[in-house]
């Protein structure tokens, strides 16, 4: 169809070239000529304009939808955005509470722990004393012992003199020959 629509163009043209070679030029061919080549080339435009627009149109009619499409999901995330960080701030005030709880737990655990060790300190002490006082005990008495004897022997020596010690061996005797007999 392209090649008869261009043959007669070719036509149109060489006719157009005879008349204006002529002497005389005829209106009326002048205006056949340029009647013919304005209907095909309308018929020309009229045959591919409506293709190129309507693809044109679908293009943007397209470009226009995925333009949305992409506005939408856009304040989609912007939404989901909004509500995390409205979110963020009950959930940070959530994570105050529970480190608040977590510390306090953990002060009265360590308070309970320090209460268990004190007892038990106390305990070793008072053991630890009532162990000194015992040994000081032990020490005492036998220090008082130790005075008692030295004492007891400054008054043997005293009252154990010469004559004493005579009376003491004659009595020793006379009482071993008692056991004798």
């Amino acid at each position: 169809m392209r090649r008869a629509i261009f043959g007669i163009l070719f036509c149109a043209a060489a006719l157009q070239a005879q008349e204006s070679s002529g002497a005389e030029k005829d209106m009326t061919l002048t205006w056949v000529n340029f009647a013919i080549l304005v209907l095909v080339l309308g018929y020309l435009v009229a045959k591919t304009m409506p293709q190129f627009f309507r693809s044109r149109t679908g293009e943007i009619q397209k470009g226009i939808a995925e333009a949305q499409q992409i506005r939408q999901e856009a304040e989609k995330r912007a939404r989901e955005m909004e509500a995390k960080m409205a979110a963020l701030g009950a959930e940070i005030e959530k994570f105050r509470l529970q480190a608040r709880s977590e510390m306090e737990q953990e002060g009265a655990r360590i308070r309970e722990e320090t209460g268990r060790q004190i007892e038990k300190l106390g305990r070793q002490a008072e053991l630890e004393i009532e162990t000194a006082s015992k040994v000081a005990r032990r020490e005492l008495q036998a220090y008082g012992a130790a005075l008692a004897l030295d004492l007891a022997e400054q008054r043997l020596k005293a009252l154990l003199n010469p004559a004493a010690q005579d009376a003491l061996i004659k009595d020793f005797v006379s009482d071993l020959e008692a056991s004798r007999n």
